[in-house]
């Protein structure tokens, strides 16, 4: 076997390498050699998993127990936060994420199993609440890879940004608010007399129980009561109100913050932001006019001078009853004595007269008008006073206008326009007393259409009495003064309570306001009116800006316009509102009298100005729709999401309730 290996040692050198070439089982020794990392990496992603959610709990419990510790929080001057803000904070916080307990048998774990968990609430410096939690996450499948147990730490802290806020209510009291929220026709409430704060008279439509008008009073208290216990001693809150009809009672307001004219000499003190002289549709005295035959009479025992002096001047001497007995042609005859006082018969011509006017648009003088003082009223021969109530008639305006550039509004629709002195842009007092329909109440006739705007003088063609003085109240067809009762009850004018500027009121100086005398439903439906006036006194640059202005020390505050309305809008030509007359001023439809929906096409526009100039300056507005279905005006008119229908008087408590919680709510700021 010379050059041969031995069989068997051939044979065993083949078995190496074929077992050297088998790779049979490597598979299994692998896994055994990789299955610890593995089973590592997978539980290191379960347990991510578990770390991820507790701290996201964790989190959301710091916020809660924060925000609970801020509104609970007492405002005192020590640098702890007090014992029932730290009770009420680790509340919320455990009612979120429930802490472990260790003594207990079995052992209570927190949430996902979390240990040492703790929460700790503190008082900042500027007097809000911040807090920091910190909770233990065991490991459990990647501990086999030496993992150790993951402390967690979160941080918290809640303010109010409730910040410093005003609101300004503009509410509808028009005379539908005396009705039911049901009653969308067929309510005539009965017209009452009340005594207004001056001591004058005033009128208003008697509510019935459960009016609209009651459920607004409701309403606004609730709505301060939920704002009041959202804020806290530091929070500065105002509120303001505008009643609207026809016209807004805001004339003392603009006296109050009107500076001195300087050019009215004769009346001390007198506000440059109101006229000193306004024309008014009204009437003068022209002469006499005779009232019936002319007949003779006599009178003995008179001197010769008396006997002349029977005879009068014209438009003198009328009695009571606007009546006068005019004498012409004296004649005297000496019946006894002699000289000046010698007596005889005196025998003269005698006429009925009364007072012969002239109806046009005449300037007076509102001086000591303006001034709250009772005036005579050059309206009357018999003697009268007015007292101004405070509702304005508005200064300059564009006529005939379909859209508004913001950028160029008029002085009318200008919240921020200060009077400079011109007369476009100073208000003038309404005065209703001195205002004559020339014609019907009800429908004004073509002739007075055709006036241009440059007044006219009647002289009788379209009136069987155009003449002479009446104290009645019962004649309200032709020639008919303003503030005859049935104008008043009608709607035809309205004057409604006075204005409250922004102030810190209380809650029985809000109480009072919506419960006084003269808070009562009355007159017709102007959105414009309400929405001019209400944006005017919450504009941070108008001449309110002090009213509304940034408290030392603090951001400028939110500014809010809650404005609620019963009615669609419902001007009429014949109203004597915040435009006089508009059949004869023709200050808004520049003569395009037309149907009533050319009127309120012409008003909404205004409205819907005066609601893009309140957003403009970043206000808030707030439109409530009470037994109203909400037009698109007043959505429009609304900010984004914030136009509310209430149907009764629940549910406009509710629909105050939500905007109020918007008001005021408590945010998360860390």
């Amino acid at each position: 076997m010379t050059g041969q290996e031995p069989r068997t040692e051939a044979a065993a050198r083949g078995l190496m390498v074929t077992l050297a070439h088998d790779a049979s089982g490597n598979t299994l020794a692998m896994m055994a050699m990789f299955l610890i990392p593995l089973t590592g990496l997978v539980g290191s992603t379960v347990d991510m998993g578990r770390i991820y959610v507790a701290k996201t709990r964790l989190q959301q419990a710091c916020d809660a127990g924060a925000l609970a510790g801020r509104k609970t929080m007492a405002y005192t001057n020590n640098t702890a936060l007090d014992d029932n803000a730290v009770t009420q904070a680790n509340a919320f916080f455990a009612n979120n994420f429930n802490k472990d307990d260790p003594t207990k048998t079995p052992a209570v774990t927190g949430y996902m199993g979390t240990t040492k968990v703790a929460f700790t609430p503190t008082k900042t410096t500027d007097n809000q609440v911040a807090a920091t939690a910190t909770a233990t996450v065991p490991m459990t499948v990647s501990k086999i890879i030496g993992t150790k147990d993951v402390t967690l730490t979160v941080s918290c802290e809640a303010r109010f940004d409730v910040a410093d806020t005003d609101v300004m209510f503009v509410l509808d009291t028009t005379g539908s608010m005396a009705c039911l929220a049901s009653q969308t026709a067929g309510c005539s409430p009965t017209i009452k007399s009340y005594t207004r704060p001056d001591g004058t008279t005033g009128y208003y439509a008697q509510e019935v129980s459960g009016s609209k008008l009651s459920g607004v009073r409701t309403a606004v208290l609730n709505f301060y009561d939920t704002v009041a216990a959202s804020k806290d001693d530091t929070t500065h809150i105002r509120y303001g109100f505008v009643t609207y009809t026809s016209t807004v009672n805001a004339g003392y307001a603009v006296t109050q913050v009107s500076p001195v004219d300087p050019t009215v000499t004769d009346i001390t003190n007198y506000p440059l932001y109101m006229v000193r002289n306004w024309s008014y549709d009204t009437r003068r005295l022209k002469g006499d006019m005779q009232a019936g035959n002319a007949y003779s009479t006599s009178k003995t025992g008179m001197t010769s001078a008396a006997c002349s002096a029977l005879v009068r001047d014209p438009v003198t001497g009328y009695t009571t009853n606007a009546t006068a007995t005019v004498y012409t042609n004296p004649s005297w005859t000496l019946t006894s004595g002699s000289g000046s006082t010698a007596l005889g018969t005196c025998k003269l011509t005698a006429t009925p007269a009364k007072p012969a006017w002239t109806y046009d648009y005449s300037q007076l003088d509102v001086g000591n008008y303006v001034m709250g003082n009772s005036v005579d009223d050059p309206s009357k021969v018999t003697a009268a006073t007015s007292k101004w109530q405070g509702c304005l008639e508005e200064r300059d305006t564009t006529s005939g206008a379909t859209s508004f550039d913001q950028t160029k509004l008029p002085p009318d629709l200008d919240p921020d326009l200060i009077p400079n002195g011109a007369t476009a842009t100073k208000w003038r007092p309404m005065w209703p007393d001195v205002i004559y329909y020339r014609g019907s109440y009800t429908s004004l006739v073509s002739s007075d259409y055709s006036n241009s705007g440059n007044g006219w003088s009647g002289s009788g063609s379209d009136s069987t009495n155009p003449y002479g003085d009446t104290a009645s109240t019962a004649q309200v067809s032709v020639w008919t003064p303003l503030n005859a009762v049935q104008n008043i009850s009608s709607g035809y004018v309205s004057c409604g309570k006075p204005v409250q500027r922004l102030d810190t009121l209380t809650r029985a100086q809000v109480s009072a306001y919506v419960n006084a005398s003269d808070f009562v439903p009355q007159g017709g439906t102007y959105h414009d009116s309400g929405m001019i006036w209400g944006t005017r006194m919450i504009s941070p640059n108008g001449i309110f800006k002090n009213d509304t202005s940034t408290w030392p020390g603090r951001n400028a505050p939110n500014r809010y316009i809650v404005f609620m309305t019963d009615g669609d809008m419902s001007p009429n030509a014949n109203i004597y509102g915040l435009y006089g007359i508009e059949a004869y001023r023709k200050r808004v439809a520049n003569g395009n009298q037309g149907t009533l929906a050319t009127y309120t096409a012409y008003h909404n526009q205004r409205f819907l100005a005066e609601c893009a100039a309140a957003k403009a300056r970043n206000i808030k507005v707030f439109v409530v729709g009470f037994g109203q279905q909400l037009t698109n005006e007043l959505t429009t008119c609304a900010s984004d999401g914030q136009a509310y229908y209430a149907s009764d008087n629940k549910s406009l408590d509710t629909a105050f309730q939500k905007i109020a919680k918007q008001v005021a709510m408590l945010r998360v700021t860390k």
